[in-house]
């Protein structure tokens, strides 16, 4: 379950992942802080700091004085979208013969960069296997 690219990653992709992991830990665990998505990317507390500074910042998140991290509604939307696109593509690449652990990984490889065209075929082609 676990989308982590290198330290070069575009800042749009790494937003994306933000909200998707804050998203994840939320439904696994009820709230989310700093500290939780650090142990889950396995990044440091300030690299998660300074982004969850940004995305708040930019209206993504708020966070509460204990630290609870809570996505806003478009933060909400992007992390939704991101998460339907890695739910979908992990289960089309099992479906087609992958390695779970590999469909899992070339599925956050590319659930950000696919245009919404593409990614709408590839939805209705996994309704229709």
């Amino acid at each position: 379950e676990m989308c982590i690219r290198d330290r070069l990653m575009n800042i749009h992709e790494s937003a994306e992942d933000y909200l998707e992991r804050i998203l994840m830990i939320k439904q696994e665990k009820g709230n989310v802080r700093s500290i939780d998505i650090a142990n889950d990317m396995n990044f440091s507390r300030a690299s998660v700091s300074h982004a969850m500074k940004l995305l708040k910042e930019n209206n993504y998140i708020e966070i509460d004085e204990n630290g609870n991290i809570e996505l806003l509604e478009k933060g909400n939307k992007i992390a939704e979208n991101i998460l339907h696109r890695h739910h979908l593509l992990t289960n089309l690449f099992i479906k087609i013969g992958v390695d779970e652990k590999i469909a899992q990984q070339d599925a956050c490889k590319i659930e950000h960069d696919l245009s919404k065209e593409t990614f709408a075929a590839i939805e209705k082609l996994v309704e229709n296997l």
